[in-house]
């Protein structure tokens, strides 16, 4: 616990305060505001957001401005050195939800300061990235988590239940498909889609559902992808991307997974976005789809534009509650809930003496450890490896991943010499 902070608070700091943050980190600081945090592990605990730190600051003082009490009145930091000033605030933890190519630096400095850390998916880009970052984090004896929402998704617990209860048998493959409108990309995202993919910054979700709920070996990646329409035809920046997995399992046999994903749908598609999974086992089959799940709204003049058709009220939604109160919940906001929860475990559930044994005890907890995001982390180096390669001319490489070359390898067609992603093993 910072010096800084009375016993009974826990101070947090932001990063970035663009979609992600109006949608999740915003409603939960708000609520966290009005009601605190209580478990018999650590009692009532208060929860102030301190501190944050924007590129601009403009959406910071516009937040804080339209807010009014319902946010405590944290300290604004702007430009290169933000998240410096923010830290100087003696944060217990803080949150990052930059642009993915921007988690890294964010997050290696704050747990330098010793603060624990959560970071938007994917956590990183490069293995290399993760190996610091956890190596630090144990250096400094602090919880570094990411957040993968979907792994709460009701439906993707379910699908986890029942393979873990072996219910359903051996996966033997799967598909899964993300497609955003034009309206993401061309706006919302806009200043984060340059040089970058729709795979590596969505399609990571289903990379983590994948490797989170069929343990097993990453074994061989391939990609391929269109563009032209976010970005230039001979560019770098991505229209949509499709992915395949190989995973191996103690059995010796394989599964593929197959991740489709696009953010140039048309805006009038009835769906914000358009999500399905399907995955095969030996004794059945499991399809999901976002669309398809219950609810169904046309307004006239609104929809689908404004207000679209199918709406996902389990991801976060704004609601009147029966008694009365107007709330925003759902499961993108309770991940997050529940690191703040970890972190005040951590910090405020017993004796000093038994802080260690706290730590490791929430480090368990593969869903969101960075140390478990190995494999993911894996497969986003080898899609964008392999999509800079396309970009340049060469189409049609495979990553192999714990080949005899080292753990991450890419192997381009007619060339004998392979170039090795990442050495160590994943």
């Amino acid at each position: 616990m910072s010096p800084q902070a009375d016993c009974s608070t826990i101070k947090a700091g932001m990063v970035g305060m663009g979609m992600i943050f109006d949608e999740t980190y915003c409603p939960f600081f708000e609520r966290a505001h009005q009601e605190g945090l209580f478990d018999r592990r650590f009692g009532e605990v208060s929860v102030e957001l301190a501190a944050v730190a924007t590129r601009t600051g403009s959406r910071a003082e516009k937040y804080k401005a339209a807010a009014g009490e319902k946010i405590a009145d944290f300290h604004s930091y702007a430009g290169e050195d933000a998240v410096g000033k923010m830290l100087e605030a003696g944060l217990d933890f803080a949150c990052v939800a930059t642009p993915d190519d921007r988690h890294f630096s964010a997050a290696k400095a704050i747990l330098e300061s010793g603060t624990h850390v959560i970071i938007e998916k994917p956590s990183v880009l490069k293995l290399q990235e993760l190996d610091e970052l956890v190596a630090l984090a144990k250096e400094k004896n602090v919880l570094a988590k990411v957040v993968y929402h979907k792994l709460l998704d009701p439906d993707h617990k379910k699908l986890r239940t029942l393979y873990h209860d072996q219910v359903l048998q051996h996966v033997n493959n799967g598909y899964c498909t993300l497609l955003e409108p034009k309206s993401i990309s061309g706006s919302q995202f806009a200043e984060w889609i340059k040089e970058r993919n729709p795979g590596t910054y969505v399609a990571c979700h289903y990379i983590k559902l994948i490797d989170f709920t069929f343990p097993g070996k990453l074994k061989t990646l391939t990609a391929s992808g269109q563009r032209g329409l976010v970005g230039p035809e001979d560019g770098n920046t991505w229209d949509s991307t499709q992915l395949r997995m190989i995973y191996e399992y103690d059995s010796g046999r394989e599964a593929a997974f197959d991740i489709h994903t696009s953010w140039v749908t048309p805006d009038n598609f009835p769906g914000y976005v358009e999500q399905e999974v399907q995955f095969r086992f030996d004794n059945g089959l499991w399809n999901g789809h976002s669309r398809k799940r219950g609810v169904e709204c046309t307004v006239e003049d609104k929809t689908p534009i404004t207000m679209k058709n199918s709406i996902n009220n389990h991801y976060n939604g704004s609601f009147l509650e029966p008694w009365g109160e107007r709330s925003q919940r759902g499961y993108g906001i309770e991940v997050i809930e529940r690191f703040a929860r970890e972190v005040a475990y951590v910090e405020l559930g017993g004796s000093a003496a038994d802080r260690a044994q706290r730590l490791e005890e929430m480090r368990g907890l593969h869903y969101n450890e960075l140390a478990a995001d190995r494999q993911t982390v894996a497969t986003v180096q080898a899609l964008e490896a392999i999509l800079e390669r396309a970009a340049a001319g060469e189409p049609d490489c495979i990553v192999r991943v714990n080949d005899p070359n080292g753990g991450l390898v890419l192997y381009r067609p007619g060339v004998a010499e392979p170039e090795v992603l990442y050495e160590g093993t994943v």
